[in-house]
């Protein structure tokens, strides 16, 4: 059954472009799965029942969270749920082209509704804490500055932040070329300010973190590596602490500020659809509701009948 699964995440990195994170999604879900059929005595995928596929959901839905507390009655998230479901349905489907197994079993599986999620973002007052240039310029403090102000003035994921290559900049121009999900490319315009920050970081900060293995990737740790996605995540929130923000910040709500701010100034929704790299209009709509609560606070605060 692993190799089954194996094979399937080859295909979804390679053919599909889907990203390392995406990869590891998977895995963990289906594996989740291939080791539960183990405990009840399934060996093959060709001997997996619809029945077993609702068992193991069941088992999933009503399972303890990991890592919670012995008393916690906190279970899986409808969210989560969702999620292994639809790792199931992919890597079934790749497995009846692939003819690993008969019958497609996983087709019968209904996905749960999806709760949409209202993107939060800071407000201009904690941008502007945010980003107000290093006093120290050291080499690590013009990186991290570089980095915030390069993900509010794009919009980038913090993934495409941390892969970003030096070829991959035109400042001059003021654009750099962006390898999104599913490795696919787009042109993202860079702002003054967030150009300013990059080239002095270039020509400052980035040559004393260089060393002789040191990867062509724009951003570098202390050591002149690569960044992690958890090294970089912890660089901004100390950032946001230092900035004397003191609600809990995620990582995309730089990139939610970013289309959130870019709507609520008149920014056309496909404009800034093309800017994100979503593929479709859907995942870019969820922005209309943030600004429109905010159209409704002003309303709100601003008319003399309201």
């Amino acid at each position: 059954m692993e190799d089954a699964v194996e094979d399937f995440l080859v295909y979804l990195r390679h053919e599909r472009g889907q990203s390392e994170q995406t990869e590891k999604t998977y895995a963990g879900l289906l594996f989740r799965f291939v080791n539960w059929a183990k405990g009840e005595g399934i060996s093959v995928w060709r001997k997996v029942t619809l029945r077993n596929l609702t068992d193991f959901l069941q088992n999933e839905r009503t399972r303890k969270v990991e890592n919670a507390p012995e008393d916690s009655p906190k279970q899986l998230s409808p969210e989560s749920l969702y999620l292994q479901i639809a790792a199931l349905r992919a890597f079934y489907k790749f497995a009846e082209q692939e003819r690993f197994i008969e019958v497609n079993h996983a087709e019968n599986l209904s996905l749960p509704k999806r709760w949409k999620r209202l993107p939060k973002a800071l407000t201009a007052v904690e941008i502007g804490q945010l980003l107000k240039p290093p006093t120290e310029a050291r080499p690590e403090n013009l990186c991290d500055y570089a980095i915030l102000e390069l993900a509010y003035a794009s919009g980038l994921r913090l993934s495409e932040i941390r892969n970003l290559r030096l070829e991959q900049l035109h400042l001059e121009a003021g654009f750099i070329n962006v390898i999104g999900k599913g490795n696919k490319e787009r042109v993202v315009p860079v702002g003054r300010k967030a150009t300013d920050a990059i080239n002095n970081w270039l020509t400052v900060g980035r040559p004393k973190m260089i060393k002789p293995k040191s990867p062509g990737a724009v951003f570098l740790t202390q050591r002149g590596t690569a960044f992690s996605r958890i090294t970089m995540w912890l660089h901004i929130k100390k950032r946001v602490a230092a900035a004397g923000i003191e609600r809990n910040i995620t990582p995309h709500m730089l990139r939610h500020s970013f289309a959130t701010h870019l709507l609520e100034h008149g920014a056309d929704l496909r404009v800034i659809q093309e800017l994100l790299g979503h593929s479709s209009i859907s995942t870019t709509e969820v922005y209309t509701h943030v600004a429109s609560g905010r159209l409704q606070e002003v309303h709100k605060k601003f008319h003399p009948r309201a």
